[in-house]
């Protein structure tokens, strides 16, 4: 689906945006007046984590369920957890920050590399810092991917990286192809504007 099709959360709309319309969500570092979509800004994910900021949108989330894009072989352990009546706890820390569900169904669907089971990483990136880890041109998503929301979060804040860990599964929300979540976005997005 075309990313001018998918309606937007009003607080990513307030974002800057690339050359071609996208918003550049609020942990992108840029480099050279360019957003590095690929790469996540160390200063920029600390804020977020420590003022609990979205991720995508860089504005207050309330306290209670926090939401995140994860692919194929989380969205698989979630989903194997729940099947088994277990719970699902991510001992492995990510560096991917958490966010409010409209943004994460929004970001789900417009980012290239998440809303396609057969998408690849479009380009190289390199942080100019250093500090972040070299993401490569042609790296696959994989088949499956996931909107999930968690109870809250941890994390912790580290010389080098910002790391999450997400607890206790709230919601659900498996995808093949992103835009799956269509009506789920528009109908959160009708409930936020009815506020």
């Amino acid at each position: 689906m075309r990313f001018d099709l998918v309606p937007m959360p009003p607080d990513v709309a307030a974002r800057p945006r690339d050359a071609r319309g996208y918003p550049v969500p609020a942990i992108t570092p840029w480099a050279e007046d360019q957003p590095q979509f690929a790469l996540t800004d160390y200063g920029r994910s600390a804020e977020c984590a420590t003022g609990r900021l979205c991720s995508v949108c860089g504005e207050l989330m309330p306290r209670g369920p926090v939401w995140r894009v994860v692919g194929a072989a989380e969205s698989a352990a979630i989903s194997e957890a729940r099947a088994a009546g277990r719970p699902y706890r991510n001992l492995a820390p990510t560096s991917e920050g958490p966010g409010h569900r409209a943004c994460m169904l929004y970001a789900a669907m417009v980012c290239p590399y998440l809303a396609r089971p057969n998408a690849r990483r479009g380009l190289d990136a390199q942080a100019p810092d250093g500090l972040t880890e070299h993401v490569v041109r042609g790296a696959a998503r994989g088949a499956n991917g996931a909107v999930v929301g968690f109870a809250d979060y941890e994390f912790a804040v580290t010389p080098t990286r910002v790391l999450f860990r997400f607890l206790d599964v709230v919601e659900f929300l498996p995808h093949a192809s992103a835009d799956v979540h269509l009506p789920e976005l528009r109908a959160e997005l009708a409930k936020r504007q009815g506020r």
